[in-house]
Parts: C-alpha cells; structure tokens; sequence
C-alpha cells in the first residue's frame, strides 16, 4: 500500500523545475566503470544515441506532442551545454501508433535496433510496450518508458526501466480519491488491455479494502477494444445503479461519455485515468464534462517548465501529460552514459540507478549541474522535474506524485492537486 500526503495546488515540485541551460562541456573516460564513480577525459568517442517510440498516431496520439517534446527539450539543454563527450545527442524519432496497429511499433524498434541506439523512450501505452520489449532488451537496448504503468512491467527486464509509476501508485491514488467523495458502490468501464486491467484491479482493491462494492467491470466485464457498441455496455454498467462510474479507455471515451450523460448519469460521478484525462473542448457540449475527475501520473510542471516544453513543440501544448517523464527519461540515459563512459545500452542500464539516486550522493537539476558532478567523479541524486524517485529494484520509481485534474464548463481539465506516493 502506498503512503499518501496531498500538497497544495500549484506546490508539485517545482523546485525540480528550474533548468539549467548555461554552457557547459562534458566528457567522460571509457574506462572508468559505474562502480568507479564515472568521470574521466575521453569518453566513447562516438556521438550518443538515443531512439522514441511514441504515439505519432492512433489512439494515444494526443500524447505523442508533450512526449516529443519532453525528449526533444532534453536534447536541446544537453547540445547547447556541448553535448556528450563533446559530440551531440542524436535522437531519432519513431511512431508507437497503438495495439490496433502493431505492426507500426515492431517496424518502429526494428529501425531504432538497426540504428543502434542505446535507449529507446517508449512506448507511451503498456501494451504496446509488451509487444515489442523483448525484441528491444534482446538487442541489448534499454527500454524506458515515460508512461507504461502496467504491474506487469515491473521487473521485467534488467533492461527496462520506466519515469512513470506503476498503477500500485495510480490505482491508489483514484481508488482514494473516488472514496474520499463518498462513492460505495463503483462501475467500471474498461477495455481488455493490461493497462486497463492492471489499473483496474488496484483501484478494486481499494475500494472493496475499504468496504465499497464494485458493481460492474470486475473480470469478465472488460470490452474489446475495436468494441462499437458502447450504448449497450453503458446501459450494462447502469442497470448496476452505481454511485460513480471510472472509465479506464483511449479514444473509446469519446462514445463512452456521450451514452453516459445521454442517458442521464451526472458528469460530477465520472473518472477518468491517464489514457483519456484530455481536453475534449471540441467533442462535446459544453458542460457534458463539468465535475467530472481524473488522474495523472506525475508532479504539475512549473509554468516555466511548459513554456520551454511549448517552445521544443512550435506551438503552444494541448496537454502537457508524460512531457516532464519523457524529459526525464532522456535526461538519466545521458547522465548514465555519462557516467559508465559510454554510449551502449549496458552501460545505460548498469548506471541509471546510481544517477538516479538510487547510491545516494548531490543533489542536482538539470544537464549542467548534474554532469559537472558526474565529470568530478561525485555520485548523484537527479531531481526530476516529473517528481520521481530514484529507481528501486524493480527499475520502477520509488516515488511518485499523481496528479488530479477536474473538468470545467469547457470540457477542458485543469490541475487541482497532486498526491505523494512511495510504493
């Protein structure tokens, strides 16, 4: 179980938030292990690289700009403070797409193989990740995720890691959250995907834990995801005169929550999780949405922060979800390789604990401050913007906060507190 403490609107780390962008070199001697404490002159030689898989299309596409974003602002700070090993970070960047389109993903992973990157941040959706992790870590490359949340995935590989926290946290935090507005009794709607189910099991154990009753969307009730016929899996959850209803779903959403509120359930006892917490402005009706919760893994990024983020994207961000993740994803595979001196996955995966923090050491923020500590041979604590923790033995966070989000008039979210989790 996890332990809860809820911070302030507008407190969610954001002192992890402040970048530091001045110029600075970095270099590092092949020799030196991650057991030496890195640092060193030469480094590899070789320029790093670093591959995404994210979803430029399909179902979670709406994530794939903050993502992007997120590893590209990454890439900027590095470059622009001369790189690694003086050489700059070259990312390459792929489609997840969904598991609608699997074929997408395995094309996606046998280019960045091919390409011989040493990390690959993705996939945005776990099962996705599923699909391809072990072609990945076959190939001796790192796999971490900003957003995979499955169970499933924790430990999987000495070689996946992942900056998002795994549903024990998520699930406890909107299994609380439902109970704490008076909910007893709970429908479920939910697709067959080990996202969904994962997340779905920890938030049942909260509520039955805790004397609640799910009354719908227990095992067996989960919906395919091609499903079409979504006002009578609605009709389903009702005949079941729930309390609330959480609908854990992609693009699914946009049938699901018409037939809800069609059909006369308040907006004010809906749920929503990470994969449809989104603006829906230009969906529906204004105030089909209004009251409605929802979470998401993570701190709030400072305002700073998202002006940076919507500088890397051309354009002003939609949504923000998983860009401090992705950015913190790509910003421990080069602080690892860094340290271990040297650009392979090995190296990456043999070194991210300690830069995360996991042997202790200085606390840093940022490329600049973190690198030159690296570059002294000092062990370090990566701040993460996103507001993790150092990765534990499972190549999960430690730590995490989630954020909750309620939905205006405009069918558009905003942040309204965030709650702190060590799994």
């Amino acid at each position: 179980m996890a332990r809860w403490n809820t911070i302030a609107r507008g407190a969610a780390f954001a002192a992890a938030a402040s970048l530091a962008l001045a110029a600075c070199a970095s270099e590092s001697d092949p020799e030196t292990s991650a057991t030496d404490g890195g640092g060193g002159s030469e480094g590899s030689g070789e320029a790093l690289k670093i591959g995404s898989l994210l979803p430029l299309t399909g179902s979670l596409a709406f994530l794939g700009p903050p993502e992007v974003a997120g590893v590209d602002l990454a890439q900027t700070e590095i470059n622009e403070a001369g790189g690694v090993w003086g050489e700059d970070v070259e990312i390459i960047h792929t489609d997840s797409s969904d598991t609608d389109n699997p074929q997408i993903a395995s094309q996606s992973v046998t280019e960045l193989i091919s390409e011989d990157v040493a990390a690959i941040v993705g996939a945005a959706s776990s099962a996705v990740t599923l699909n391809v992790v072990d072609d990945v870590t076959a190939a001796g490359i790192v796999q971490i995720s900003p957003a995979n949340t499955s169970t499933a995935l924790s430990g999987y590989s000495p070689l996946f890691f992942r900056t998002a926290p795994p549903d024990t946290v998520q699930g406890d935090a909107l299994g609380n959250l439902i109970l704490e507005d008076g909910i007893e009794d709970l429908g479920i709607l939910l697709f067959a995907d080990d996202y969904a189910t994962s997340l779905r099991d920890v938030v049942q154990g909260v509520i039955e834990d805790n004397g609640g009753t799910i009354t719908y969307g227990t095992s067996g009730d989960e919906f395919q995801t091609d499903a079409s016929n979504f006002e009578s899996i609605v009709q389903d959850v009702l005949a079941t005169d729930p309390d609330g209803i959480l609908v854990i779903a992609f693009d699914q959403t946009k049938a699901i929550i018409p037939a809800l509120i069609g059909a006369g359930f308040p907006s004010d006892k809906l749920y929503l999780t990470d994969g449809n917490t989104a603006d829906y402005s230009a969906d529906f009706e204004d105030g089909a949405m209004t009251g409605a919760q929802g979470t998401i893994p993570g701190a709030n990024a400072a305002d700073d922060f998202k002006a940076l983020l919507d500088e890397e994207n051309g354009s002003p961000l939609d949504s923000y979800a998983y860009g401090a993740e992705s950015y913190d994803a790509t910003m421990l595979v080069a602080l690892a390789a860094l340290k271990g001196g040297a650009g392979d996955g090995q190296t990456v995966a043999d070194n991210l604990p300690a830069v995360s923090g996991a042997d202790g050491g200085t606390e840093c923020t940022g490329w600049v401050e973190c690198a030159d500590l690296i570059e002294a041979g000092e062990d370090i604590i990566y701040q993460a913007v996103s507001g993790v923790g150092p990765f534990n033995a499972d190549n999960d966070p430690s730590s995490a906060y989630v954020g909750v989000y309620e939905y205006g008039d405009d069918n558009v979210q905003t942040w309204v507190e965030a709650v702190f989790g060590e799994a």
